[in-house]
């Protein structure tokens, strides 16, 4: 009966871990069509959002925890 159990587990975790990624690419896709709007507009260049991703991703690079 356990193994049933486990089996459906494993299952339902699947379906989720299937939603999210379903999810992501929507989010995903979503953002992409967002920025190429606002670079079509020339509200932004592709410089300007390139040096601000690699801003963004130099602070994240760092440990979220002080070092004593």
């Amino acid at each position: 009966m356990e193994s049933s159990s486990i089996s459906m587990d494993l299952v339902q975790f699947m379906g989720k871990l299937g939603d999210l990624k379903d999810e992501h690419y929507h989010m995903t896709l979503a953002l992409s069509a967002i920025i190429e709007l606002l670079i079509d507009k020339g509200l932004i260049t592709r410089q300007e959002l390139e040096h601000k991703t690699a801003e963004l991703d130099q602070l994240m690079a760092g440990s979220p925890y002080p070092m004593a």
